[in-house]
């Protein structure tokens, strides 16, 4: 603020202010000259220290300064996440490809007559794992492992007496994790005791 602000100040006949603002007998509002520093002088002076108003007001101000704070930080884990599962949809979409390279290794390693074939799909299928590996996916279901209901969808159970209960036993469908979210879980069958 610069400059002379005008304010209308009630005054009496003596040149006293009237007191909370309200006319009185022989009181005449008149226009008074105060300077800024005038002016916020006679603010200070006027307004209570212990006024609810305030109070309410700067809870309101610091509760809009939390607020804002909070959305920031959600806007910038928000954006974390994004960036870090951004292309999680394509690789989603890559599984099926792994999948029938290792069907393809699968059945062409029982044919001598596909050895070749099989060494191209072999080694086609590492360097495409090796690309998919460096965007954060990793394999899930692995023969012998505890059975986890976060990593691996059961399709059955077989009894093994060589195999403690509980584990897995056949991996039917490999599962795949996107840096630490569950892309796809593994499909495999678990073991239990011989009855």
């Amino acid at each position: 603020m610069s400059g002379d602000s005008r304010v209308e100040i009630p005054v009496n006949k003596d040149g006293d202010t009237a007191k909370n603002g309200r006319k009185e007998q022989g009181v005449t509002p008149e226009e008074i000259q105060l300077t800024d520093e005038e002016l916020v002088a006679l603010c200070k002076e006027r307004v209570c220290k212990s006024c609810d108003e305030k109070e309410q007001a700067d809870e309101e101000r610091l509760r809009s300064l939390a607020e804002m704070d909070n959305f920031k930080k959600r806007l910038a884990r928000e954006k974390d996440d994004f960036c870090k599962f951004a292309n999680e949809g394509l690789l989603a979409d890559l599984l099926p490809v792994l999948d029938n390279m290792d069907l393809a290794l699968e059945h062409g390693a029982k044919v001598e007559a596909c050895k070749d074939f099989v060494l191209g799909v072999d080694m086609t299928r590492k360097i495409f794992l090796d690309i998919l590996s460096r965007q954060g996916l990793t394999p899930v279901g692995e023969v012998g492992e505890p059975f986890n209901p976060e990593k691996h969808e059961a399709i059955g159970h077989e009894e093994r007496q060589d195999m403690a209960p509980e584990h897995v036993c056949t991996v039917l469908q490999k599962g795949y994790i996107l840096k630490d979210r569950l892309l796809r879980p593994a499909k495999v069958t678990i073991s239990r005791a011989a009855e």
